[in-house]
């Protein structure tokens, strides 16, 4: 998984969606995550970029993940959901986003 560059988290109440991209912007990682294996999982990863929908949940995962190393990024709710629908019509979450 050294080659994920950038990762887009879905949240929501129990399950979150990752979504990660590689240098050439090609998706390397699906993956459904509970709550309770989130931390886990970003602890075996090299620090990357992480985006998220900023929300009131989403604050406390920043602050994890930041201490582990990783550069988190909140975005805006209205920046988010043209994606969103997008997501739905094609069952992926597209990284544009994220970026910086």
């Amino acid at each position: 998984m050294s080659d994920i560059i950038r990762i887009g988290v879905d949240t929501s109440k129990s399950v979150f969606q990752l979504h990660g991209v590689d240098a050439a912007e090609l998706p390397v990682l699906r993956k459904k995550l509970r709550r309770r294996d989130m931390l886990a999982f970003f602890r075996r990863l090299p620090a990357t970029k992480v985006g998220m929908e900023a929300c009131g949940g989403t604050h406390y995962w920043a602050r994890e993940l930041t201490a582990l190393g990783h550069e988190v990024k909140l975005l805006p709710p209205q920046h988010v959901k043209p994606y969103v629908r997008a997501a739905r019509m094609t069952g992926t979450m597209p990284m544009r986003s994220a970026r910086q």
